[in-house]
């Protein structure tokens, strides 16, 4: 069975995120492209735009001094320009551990992720870590 385009697209990602592949992941968004990232710490907003996208996930190795780690267990899609990803990250920071469950809800126009909402498993701790 062939893997559909769009979950090829966010294996893609994924891969390069992993590597710290920014150059490949910035070919992968719309330059518009928005990355929603929830709650109340100081990671939290709207990342509109590669730059500003690419900025974020520079932050989230350097505060973690590189600790920051992912790793996916699905990818699900639904034919209409949505894909669904679960992994679990875990990172170190200031002298704190997170290991938990997120998933990234990607909506794909063309070849390309125009907007990535992120969800964490819980929201008190994501908080807690990034305080």
């Amino acid at each position: 069975m062939t893997e559909h385009p769009n979950a090829a697209l966010v294996r893609k990602g994924y891969d390069a995120f992993t590597r710290g592949d920014m150059d490949t992941l910035r070919g992968l968004m719309s330059s518009d492209c928005t990355h929603h990232v929830p709650g109340d710490n100081p990671l939290s907003g709207d990342y509109k735009g590669q730059d500003s996208i690419l900025d974020m996930y520079r932050r989230l190795f350097e505060e973690t001094d590189g600790t920051f780690s992912v790793a996916m267990s699905h990818i699900l899609v639904d034919g209409r320009g949505h894909a669904v990803s679960v992994h679990r990250y875990t990172a170190e920071r200031n002298g704190k551990r997170i290991e938990q469950n997120g998933c990234l809800i990607f909506r794909i126009v063309g070849d390309k992720f125009t907007d990535i909402d992120e969800c964490q498993e819980d929201m008190e701790k994501e908080s807690e870590f990034w305080a």
